[in-house]
């Protein structure tokens, strides 16, 4: 990956394509094709597992909505969420977004954890190496992003997700996934075979243009966040993306890094002068990420648990 393409993708867009990555196309395959047979599952087995306060868990079609403005509904998609497995009696698993996670059983779902968990540190690994080139990019040492309040001791949290075949009609506010930008650091993102993610470079014109940004075999697509363009004083974007279904049904695996809980999120020291102090005021990282999570997603108290 050539560290001068990357950061004008960065710049530009805020999307690039990841490709010697690491992580191989079987397991890929193999990850996809266990996701796949968790949303097969019918929906009450499925909300046994229903998301907790801890954000771990299945969310249900609908659960989600990014984009109230335009849309009639929440998202027309299902999806599950993975983050860090701490056991309760470890003293950081108090964290809001730290603790055990929710498993299918092993009896109906065999060898599914398994195969997730060791997703889950693969794709952090490969984050680790995209941060390096970042770093680098806003002339801060490679390592910069390796502190133990930023990727030292991360919010790493994986989200298969289902979109089940709805057609999308934004004249109507039906999307797949409503328009929005990541809230954290670095999302990496795998996807099947079938189109939908568009990407808007400019939110603010009239009318807003979409561009499609396809699927590429053995590639991730990796998105930049709201933290990082914060920290990088918008020299970074964290570009406006939705996802419009076709009427095929569509698999898609995001994998969203976040510093730590206590990190506060500030304006770089390469990202600030004198003719350009920084756009925004500190925020601790937790603080951001529990507020964004409380105004996309359904209250629990709206689903009766069987």
């Amino acid at each position: 990956m050539c560290k001068c393409i990357q950061k004008e993708a960065c710049i530009d867009s805020g999307f690039f394509y990841v490709t010697n990555h690491g992580i191989s196309e079987e397991f890929m395959d193999e990850v996809f094709a266990e996701s796949k047979k968790f949303f097969d599952l019918p929906l009450e087995e499925k909300m046994k597992l229903l998301r907790n306060e801890k954000h771990r868990g299945f969310t249900p079609v609908l659960d989600e909505l990014l984009d109230p403005a335009n849309q009639l509904h929440g998202d027309h998609k299902e999806g599950f969420y993975i983050g860090i497995e701490l056991p309760e009696d470890d003293p950081e698993a108090q964290r809001t977004f730290y603790g055990p996670n929710l498993w299918p059983d092993s009896d109906i779902l065999p060898g599914w954890r398994q195969t997730m968990e060791k997703y889950h540190q693969q794709a952090l690994e490969v984050v680790r190496k995209i941060a390096r080139f970042i770093a680098l990019s806003l002339d801060l040492d490679a390592n910069f992003f390796e502190r133990p309040e930023m990727l030292g001791n991360p919010i790493a949290i994986l989200r298969l997700l289902h979109y089940e075949g709805q057609i999308s009609d934004p004249l109507k506010g039906i999307y797949g996934a409503g328009a929005h930008s990541d809230y954290g650091f670095i999302t990496l993102l795998a996807t099947d075979n079938v189109s939908g993610l568009q990407i808007c470079k400019d939110k603010d014109a009239e009318p807003q243009v979409w561009e499609s940004v396809e699927p590429l075999k053995g590639a991730f697509v990796v998105n930049l966040g709201d933290m990082l363009e914060r920290w990088s004083n918008c020299i970074f974007r964290s570009t406006l993306h939705r996802v419009l279904g076709s009427g095929q049904e569509r698999y898609s695996i995001p994998y969203f890094v976040l510093p730590s809980h206590d990190c506060m999120v500030e304006c770089l020291p390469t990202c600030h002068s004198k003719e350009n102090p920084p756009k925004f005021p500190p925020i601790k990282c937790e603080t951001y990420l529990l507020q964004r999570y409380q105004d996309t997603h359904a209250e629990l108290s709206t689903y009766k648990k069987p």
